[in-house]
């Protein structure tokens, strides 16, 4: 059974679970405070270095953000299903036609208007106990978002379409079949190369 709650939402419960406060929350993780704001009120994620800097903070995984029951034994998804697991958007706003405000929600925001963005499709939110997200990830043509840097190892492998990775000082142009793994900590983001959709399968592992 997929979660109903967003990552906002799940943090909103967590910190009121420990009492932590907001700017608590913001002195651990090091986020400015309206980020954290913007991400429990707004559901807007820059990126998914902010997520894994909240759970570091209050001590969780990153799929407890992700998530709201466990399962101990096998997780199935079946075919067709990851698009119904949504877990959240990333991503700026799309310049030629965000309008003030835009949070960069894609089709998630509900809102009728054209927005670009990164989609995460959590493929195991229910395992229990679990080191490594793995994400059926859809970058629209226009989506943007800075780099990101995080503990740990990310894996992608091309479904369809033509990435690009930056990865530090260098840029790589990745095809259908192509695959790369590297250390999250260096600054990091994926786009599409030409203007056209991607997907990928991501797997994230994130230390305990």
């Amino acid at each position: 059974m997929a979660s109903t709650h967003t990552p906002g939402e799940r943090i909103v419960e967590l910190c009121k679970t420990y009492s932590v406060s907001r700017e608590t929350l913001a002195e651990r993780s090091g986020l400015p405070l309206d980020l954290i704001r913007n991400i429990e009120e707004a559901g807007h994620i820059p990126d998914l270095a902010p997520l894994i800097k909240i759970a570091r903070a209050l001590g969780v995984r990153l799929g407890t953000l992700l998530d709201d029951h466990e399962e101990l034994g096998p997780v199935i998804t079946r075919a067709g299903q990851a698009a119904a697991a949504a877990r959240f958007v990333t991503g700026l706003p799309a310049e030629s036609s965000a309008p003030e405000g835009n949070t960069g929600r894609a089709d998630a925001s509900g809102d009728g208007q054209a927005h670009e963005g990164i989609i995460f499709n959590a493929l195991a939110a229910d395992k229990g106990g679990r080191h490594m997200e793995p994400f059926i990830v859809d970058i629209e043509p226009n989506a943007a978002q800075e780099k990101s840097t995080h503990e740990g190892e990310e894996f992608i492998h091309i479904l369809s379409g033509t990435l690009s990775l930056e990865y530090g000082t260098a840029s790589h142009v990745l095809y259908a079949g192509d695959s790369v793994y590297y250390d999250s900590i260096v600054p990091h983001r994926v786009l599409s190369a030409n203007k056209e959709p991607v997907r990928i399968l991501a797997v994230i592992y994130t230390p305990a």
